[in-house]
């Protein structure tokens, strides 16, 4: 199975397009030979020597002097070309470029750059002429690309990333420049407080279909798989879960209809390659909405038709060379030879899933055992200065927190006289968060977010005459990703003033701060084996305090599959396994529905033992695990939902020295069923042929159903890996008088359980 697999490098975004055959384990194929490879947290180790560093550009370049990122600056093109040279040795070392016999077909330098290049005038420009330079003198053998960059000087090619780059791209900048979409964007990345959203299969396979219609000579996903943030590798306020709604989900598992679908977009145009490739493309607009765009060869058999309707809302028929199509709202007809319908992007034939999360019956036999973070005073911190420090030059992505600490003096007279007035502590911070004390007692917290990450942070407070401690946790949630600058991103407390005391206000900015990197617990790593033995624990409160660390063991989850933590009832911190950390959680943060925007965790079997685990998480809020809970996580619930009028699965078809033909005996709808590897369908849940509605997972009987549905459902396919049901009307009513006439396009709806 042809597969792309992506490198993407993080000083100069450099990406390797590859293609190859198989799987690969410890390596990447045939063509990589196996390699050693760990992860600290921060930099990538291959065969014991530190290769690449994470977390987007990494912190110690903001610390070069004179650095400008991005832009045509000596300090950071240095260290940019000395990456990028690095990375591309390393792939001819290992023979992995297509002139070498390897994989590698494409490569990109720099990403979507004229966002930005405005921001540097004419730095700028020159930049991009630097960066394309620079690439082509590596002399990799393959073409090298720049998304979203007009003006990409040549050799190098502009692409396009978006999600219709039929329509949106305004095609390569020279006529000698193939059509290439590096980035075909299948969903969107979560941050945190973000509802929801999905990008239908259907509108996909819809942006497909036209870009090849028009021209287009090469599509790439991103993200076809997603996978998650380990660590603390998410970048700013970005979830832990990262593109979940690709094609394969977090856990790697696929995402139906979307996973097959886009495989059979992909195989209809293969079965137009010829054409596309030998023949004339001619483009006939019918209307505003309708077209038909041909690749013909004349006096030959080939032929290839894509027929559009762009109509958002209405459906159509439309008639080509004597023949009436019949095409949904917003969908494209795939004619291979011009006559026959092999695919259209509205109309699902593959199979639909639903992911099941299911509590383990044997791992959730908690012992929770918990210890406290220490609120600091001004005694005995790290550092002191008149000001507190920017947060991120602070951490120097060591961790997330970092410790801010004053004291100050009230005299009687300084206190409000009114009773019930308190003074108001007003944090005014750069972001990403922080969680506020006043002599060791808990005042609030507040956070930015991925638009505003500053924000204003203003509580009542009981302060005392005499010496007064203010404790300010303060944390980062990633490092920045994106924009022009972004050496001169700050965070971290930047104003801090105690307002409506009965002299004024007092501004603190000023007041001597000390400052700790860290929490004691992170020193400590109590999150592992070793380091929790350092740590007194003690049994549960019944009243939780904020900063606890809680612990507890717990047996591997049965099975072989993907497994997961549900954080219900936490607010905020970090995760680990093993003292592997799996990532930030951030349950509090709420989006516009009310809910998390992630609730489940993903826990690799790679960290787990065979038997017994060590499960820690660090929390900010004062909230205990008492809902926490590990599951297994499955696609076993597996559906079909089709329409006597769908065409007939694209694998129906063949095109084979030029000769297009069919390769089975019925065409027409069938559903087709296909369990994960090892399992077989052991439950037919819900069976249905007439007007069923709903969703896989959520079907519902209509006005319409013929009984005997689920019995010929569970003759075709009970016990078996994969099954066919042909939509066949005379089958299903077994040759009796049709029930319900009325409805004279009638739907298949099954839903089974593999196991």
């Amino acid at each position: 199975m042809a597969r792309t697999l992506f490198l993407m490098a993080l000083v100069s975004t450099i990406v390797v397009v590859t293609q190859g055959r198989g799987h690969h384990k410890g390596g990447y194929g045939r063509h990589m030979t196996a390699q050693n490879v760990t992860y600290d947290g921060k930099s990538m180790f291959i065969n014991g020597r530190r290769e690449l560093l994470f977390s987007g550009l990494p912190y110690w370049l903001r610390e070069v002097p004179d650095i400008i990122f991005r832009s045509d600056n000596e300090p950071y093109k240095q260290h940019m070309q000395a990456f990028v040279t690095k990375i591309v040795q390393m792939m001819k070392d290992e023979k992995l470029f297509a002139p070498q016999g390897g994989p590698i077909i494409l490569a990109q330098i720099e990403n979507e750059y004229n966002h930005i290049q405005l921001a540097y005038e004419e730095k700028g420009v020159s930049y991009v002429q630097w960066a394309a330079n620079m690439a082509v003198a590596l002399d990799v053998g393959v073409p090298w690309v720049m998304c979203k960059q007009r003006d990409a000087p040549d050799p190098v090619i502009n692409a396009c990333n978006g999600r219709h780059c039929g329509d949106t791209f305004s095609g390569p900048n020279k006529p000698y420049k193939p059509a290439i979409w590096t980035e075909n964007w299948t969903a969107q990345y979560r941050v945190h407080g973000d509802p929801p959203s999905q990008r239908s299969a259907e509108d996909i396979a819809f942006s497909i279909a036209r870009f090849f219609s028009k021209g287009g000579n090469l599509v790439n996903y991103y993200m076809y798989h997603g996978g998650t943030n380990f660590g603390r590798t998410s970048s700013a306020f970005t979830t832990t879960r990262y593109y979940d709604e690709a094609p394969l989900d977090e856990y790697g598992l696929q995402r139906e209809p979307k996973w097959s679908h886009l495989r059979d977009v992909h195989k209809a145009v293969l079965l137009c390659r010829k054409a596309i490739l030998g023949g004339d493309p001619n483009v006939e607009k019918l209307n505003e909405f309708h077209e038909i765009r041909t690749f013909e060869k004349l006096g030959t058999n080939l032929c290839a038709a894509f027929i559009t309707n762009n109509h958002t809302t209405d459906a159509a028929t439309i008639n080509f060379r004597g023949t009436n199509y019949f095409l949904p709202a917003h969908s494209i007809s795939v004619l291979p030879d011009c006559k026959t319908l092999v695919y259209n992007t509205q109309s699902i034939v593959s199979q639909h899933n639903s992911r099941n999360y299911e509590r383990s019956p044997i791992a959730n036999n908690f012992q929770w055992e918990m210890f406290n973070e220490a609120i600091p005073t001004t005694k005995k911190m790290d550092m002191y200065q008149n000001i507190p420090a920017e947060l991120y030059s602070l951490l120097k992505d060591t961790t997330d927190y970092a410790w801010y600490t004053t004291s100050f003096e009230l005299a009687p007279e300084d206190l409000p006289i009114k009773p019930g007035v308190l003074p108001i502590l007003r944090i005014m911070s750069l972001g990403h968060t922080m969680v506020a004390f006043v002599n060791g007692d808990l005042v609030g917290s507040a956070h930015g977010t991925h638009e505003e990450k500053s924000f204003d942070f203003q509580r009542p407070v009981q302060l005392r005459v005499g010496t007064n401690y203010i404790s300010i946790l303060a944390g980062t949630v990633g490092l920045p990703d994106s924009g022009a600058y972004m050496e001169h991103r700050y965070a971290g407390p930047k104003s801090i003033s105690i307002i409506a005391l009965n002299t004024g206000t007092r501004d603190i900015t000023t007041n001597m701060w000390g400052h700790r990197v860290g929490l004691r617990g992170e020193g400590m790593k109590v999150f592992s084996d070793e380091g929790s033995l350092k740590a007194k624990w003690k049994p549960l409160s019944p009243v939780p305090r904020p900063l606890s660390w809680y612990r507890t063991r717990f047996v591997t989850p049965e099975g072989t599959g993907p497994v997961a933590i549900r954080m219900t009832g936490m607010g905020k911190g970090m995760m680990w396994i093993n003292g592997k950390n799996i990532g930030r959680h951030w349950m509090s943060f709420l989006s516009p529905l009310g809910k998390p925007t992630q609730s489940e965790f993903h826990i690799p079997r790679s960290f787990l033992n065979p038997q017994d685990n060590l499960l820690v998480i660090f929390e900010e809020e004062p909230l205990a695990p008492v809902q926490v809970e590990i599951l297994n996580v499955n696609r076993d619930t597996i559906c079909s939902f089709i329409v006597e009028n769908d065409p007939a699965n694209v694998n129906s078809w063949v095109s084979r020295r030029g000769n297009f033909h069919s390769i089975v005996p019925y065409i027409g709808p069938q559903a087709s069923l296909m369990c994960a590897p090892g399992k077989k369908i052991m439950t037919v849940e819900f069976a249905s042929f007439g007007n069923p509605s709903g969703y896989c997972g959520e079907y519902i009987l209509g006005t319409c159903n013929v009984v005997a549905t689920k019995q010929i459902v569970e003759q075709e396919c009970l016990g078996k890996e994969t099954c066919s049901v042909a939509l066949n009307r005379a089958v299903f009513n077994q040759n009796a008088a049709d029930p319900c006439p009325e409805i004279l396009v009638k739907t298949l709806a099954i839903q089974v359980r593999c196991s």
